[in-house]
């Protein structure tokens, strides 16, 4: 048998401790598990597990991200046509992932109930959730509005989705504080209703300048990112935005896809200084919604926004970030394989996108 290369290695050993973290989860709850009885588990050193992930909150994202990315997606066999009917569908896929109150505390099924208590016991966790947030508020959004668009042009429906969120949030958090209490039902019914809300929502970007200059330059991505809207390939190569954003500055991806052509194609590269920590934690959230999305909604109906993880810093490299932090965002107009304009700073996505 052929020895396998340090990289097959090191991607053997990690899948073996996410494998041993899951049932040492499931079976001791994330507050008594030990990093020592997982790296027993999966018949590693202690130091083998942390040379993959910095501490076991940073495991235990890494294993709800990886269940989340691989929660089944079932096209829905009626499309929906109407924002009432896409919301019903995306509750719908929410709850069946909800604990039921027959369930204990060590099934599966409630592997999650911890992760909220963790979000907020630090600020380095808390302020890339409120941004992650606001992520998926931009994309369930982006996508009520292929199905239902805003009579006025600056009018969205983002606030609509954070409102859709809250309740979807809600549910989890209340189905595993109080088992009993949500009924699976009333959440569907409900967020089928709030589509009739009238927010007067209308996007207005920040006043912010940042530095921009046009230039030409080669644009050489590396290959095989992968969109995490979708969950097929990213082709960064294409004619487009692509905005390099930290994850303090998620928020930025809505001004790059409001402020670009309508038929160009807009990337947000999400970097991170912590990646193996935090990075799992951005799969984890977003899934959680992008997972919904395609179940829920018509293809058309995607929104033309992919979402791409840049662990190694390879993309962030090509985009000339040469150390990605949580505050970047830096944003690239490319045409025809070239870089003609180039952002830096906040406001820079918008900056990019709208240069004519």
């Amino acid at each position: 048998m052929a020895r396998l290369t340090r990289a097959q290695t090191q991607q053997r050993n990690r899948a073996k401790v996410l494998a041993a973290a899951r049932a040492e989860f499931a079976e001791r709850g994330y507050r008594e598990a030990k990093i020592d009885d997982i790296a027993d588990r999966a018949e590693l050193t202690r130091g083998a597990v942390y040379s993959n992930f910095p501490g076991k909150r940073a495991l235990y994202f890494a294993v709800l991200a990886d269940l989340a990315e691989r929660a089944p997606v079932t096209a829905p066999e009626e499309p929906a046509l109407t924002v009432p009917e896409a919301l019903s569908e995306v509750a719908r896929a929410w709850v069946t992932r909800l604990p039921l109150a027959t369930e204990g505390e060590r099934e599966p099924s409630r592997l999650g109930m911890h992760l909220i208590p963790e979000i907020l016991a630090d600020e380095v966790t808390r302020r890339p959730y409120a941004q992650l947030m606001q992520l998926n508020a931009v994309l369930l959004g982006l996508a009520m509005e292929r199905l239902r668009p805003p009579r006025e042009p600056d009018g969205r429906l983002v606030r609509l989705a954070g409102s859709v969120l809250t309740v979807l949030q809600g549910a989890a958090q209340l189905a595993a504080a109080a088992p009993g209490f949500v009924d699976q039902f009333d959440v569907i019914r409900g967020c089928e209703q709030l589509a009739g809300l009238d927010l007067g929502d209308r996007w207005a970007p920040a006043p912010l300048l940042p530095r921009v200059r046009e230039t030409d330059e080669p644009w050489a991505p590396p290959s095989g990112a992968i969109d995490a809207v979708t969950g097929g390939p990213a082709r960064l190569e294409r004619d487009g935005v692509v905005a390099v954003l930290g994850l303090h500055r998620l928020s930025a991806a809505e001004d790059a896809v409001r402020a670009a052509p309508a038929d160009a194609e807009v990337t947000a590269v999400v970097v991170t200084g912590a990646p193996k920590e935090l990075l799992p934690l951005a799969r984890l959230v977003v899934a959680e919604v992008s997972t919904c999305l395609r179940q829920a909604f018509p293809k058309p109906a995607w929104p033309r926004l992919r979402v791409v993880y840049d662990e190694s810093g390879a993309l962030a490299a090509a985009a000339g970030v040469a150390q990605p932090g949580d505050d970047t965002e830096v944003a690239l107009r490319v045409e025809a394989g070239r870089v003609v304009v180039r952002a830096q700073g906040y406001g820079a996505a918008h900056a990019a996108a709208g240069r004519r």
